[in-house]
């Protein structure tokens, strides 16, 4: 299959694709994500396919419009409301009560909930407007990968696997939506930190509770992101915690193993330490996390082109953004920081 690049004055051929059935990778404020009709079980299928998603994982319903959400879900309480008017188009996604046979059963996994976003990029809300159906839009990456936050990054991963690839630069958030469950009123639940902080939440809403627990096995996540491993590149991911001589030591310590070390940090450490390692990827001036988070992928993603055999990442502290950046990072490391040794 040839995977056709589109540019924003091709949307009407990009949605003619989604209109037939076609995979067509669009661009969002966090990052591209993988389009299909939501209401095409066949072309839902394919999604999971072309990334090698597992089939549990349901998928974030991508809409053009809030008004088109009452004819989605059963009930779209006032907190909902309130939400919507003020965080879309944007980072957040909602999930609600879904109504029965509006979309393809794969969509929700088997779940009688669906996770709902209006995603602020005119040239996907264009495209969603043209195609006239509502679109799933996983990360257009394959499965367990970084995402991606350019259209290059999609071909690199899906070439051959989709149909086209519709190309709105790099994204500007860089970081996945942030994910809320609604379902209960009363008391709305973060599945999954992103664009929109808790904070953030709160100052509209009141007291928003945080959903920490790992999904086993056996559980259907409400979420994506909440049981698989995600975000890794092909080379192992350390932590650092500290300052550029914390740093030091770390390049010292994996350089004296034979390691070839990747860094991935602010330009203060990257300047202070790129003749002592293997390659180098800024994440923008020190205490800039929004720099930080949208350049974390690429970062991930660059590794894989250099000779670097393991990569040591920044840490940034928890709080707002931050905490979406972090949750990404401990994935991409799988929980390992680094210790140093004495």
């Amino acid at each position: 299959m040839e995977t056709r690049v589109f540019q924003q004055s091709e949307i009407k051929e990009a949605a003619a694709l989604i209109k037939k059935g076609e995979l067509v990778s669009f661009p969002t404020e966090t990052v591209y994500g993988l389009g299909a009709d939501a209401m095409n079980d066949q072309a839902v299928k394919n999604v999971y396919q072309a990334k090698g998603r597992p089939s549990d994982n349901p998928l974030i319903v991508h809409v053009a419009s809030i008004g088109e959400v009452y004819d989605y879900v059963k009930n779209v309480p006032k907190v909902a409301e309130t939400l919507m008017e003020h965080f879309w188009p944007g980072p957040l996604t909602l999930i609600f009560e879904v109504k029965e046979g509006v979309f393809a059963d794969t969509v929700t996994a088997g779940l009688n909930s669906v996770a709902i976003r209006m995603p602020k990029n005119e040239a996907t809300l264009e495209l969603i407007k043209e195609a006239g159906v509502p679109l799933v839009g996983p990360s257009a990456n394959t499965s367990g990968k970084p995402s991606p936050t350019t259209a290059m990054h999609v071909y690199h991963d899906l070439k051959g696997k989709i149909a086209g690839i519709l190309d709105d630069g790099e994204t500007g958030v860089g970081l996945e939506s942030t994910v809320l469950d609604i379902t209960d009123p009363q008391q709305p639940t973060i599945l999954r930190p992103g664009g929109i902080s808790k904070g953030e939440l709160e100052d509209v809403i009141g007291q928003v509770s945080v959903d920490k627990h790992l999904v086993s096995s056996e559980e259907t996540p409400k979420a994506p992101g909440m049981k698989y491993k995600h975000y890794s590149p092909n080379e192992p991911v350390i932590i650092v915690e500290g300052n550029k001589e914390l740093f030091q030591k770390a390049v010292k310590q994996y350089g004296s193993t034979g390691e070839k070390v990747g860094l991935l940090a602010d330009d203060e450490v990257v300047e202070a330490l790129k003749d002592k390692v293997a390659a180098v990827f800024s994440l923008g001036e020190i205490d800039d996390i929004h720099s930080a988070s949208r350049r974390l992928y690429a970062g991930l993603r660059y590794f894989e082109t250099t000779e670097a055999s393991l990569i040591l990442a920044q840490a940034y502290p928890e709080a707002g953004i931050g905490t979406a950046y972090m949750n990404r990072l401990k994935k991409a490391a799988g929980n390992q920081f680094y210790k140093e040794h004495n």
